[in-house]
């Protein structure tokens, strides 16, 4: 009996990433990785990003499909919205990564070899395991913010996870189906540690690989207040829940 190949999507949320979309397909393009496609999951962005979207869609290798938003409501939203899609459409294995470059797509196949040969339920791009690092453009007051976010978290919670906060996942479709990823209702940051706290919950192994946090290079932050807010109260949400 052939082979089936599998089926691994990169679900990446933008709004206003026109600028950098190109440079972010190319690269993923350029990688060796069999059955490997884009799921762009667009908020209806002012800056045209879902019509660029739109015309990568349209090449005859259909490496990109488009799904459009008609509402901005937050990054967890999104995510849930592309990684159902992407379920629907029989992915093996999900990937979660930004739109603005900072995390590098070259580490991908590394990250899916780690987590096919062993038996992590999920890999996080981390930044803070050996051989991690950020960017040193990144401001003083934003590494502070960082670090803390993630020892406030593992405080809280004892995931045990050294990057908690990280966006950049790969993931067994599997385990997304096991932790129920489209009932989650957080947003920004505590989108992804819900996904990390139900992960460990189900008893399942989490992985970490070293990877660079790069700054953006085009474009602004949709970091702000509501997010930071948000992440702090979900920790204890979770806590209180599982007491």
């Amino acid at each position: 009996m052939a082979n089936v190949q599998q089926r691994v999507v990169v679900v990446v949320p933008t709004f206003n990433e026109r600028e950098n979309l190109p440079n972010l397909i190319s690269r993923l393009k350029a990688l060796d990785v069999a059955g490997l496609e884009v799921l762009v999951v667009d908020d209806n962005s002012p800056d045209g990003t879902g019509q660029l979207a739109d015309e990568y869609a349209a090449e005859p290798d259909r490496f990109v499909s488009v799904l459009h938003r008609t509402t901005k409501d937050g990054l967890g939203r999104a995510y849930v919205a592309g990684i159902t899609r992407a379920l629907e459409a029989g992915a093996d294995i999900v990937i979660q990564m930004d739109a603005d470059l900072s995390h590098p797509p070259e580490v991908i196949p590394a990250m899916i070899a780690q987590l096919q040969g062993s038996d992590a339920a999920l890999v996080i791009g981390s930044r803070y395991v050996p051989g991690g690092s950020v960017d040193a453009a990144w401001a003083w007051s934003r590494k502070t913010l960082s670090a803390g976010a993630n020892w406030y978290v593992n405080a809280v919670l004892r995931l045990g996870i050294k990057d908690a906060t990280a966006g950049y996942k790969v993931w067994d479709s599997a385990t997304l189906r096991k932790i129920d990823v489209s009932s989650i209702r957080s947003n920004g940051y505590s989108f992804q540690v819900e996904m990390n706290y139900r992960t460990i919950r189900h008893g399942l192994s989490v992985a970490e690989y070293p990877i660079r946090f790069e700054e953006r290079s085009n474009g602004t932050s949709k970091m702000n207040f509501a997010v930071q807010f948000e992440s702090i109260l979900m920790p204890w949400k979770l806590r209180l829940r599982r007491n």
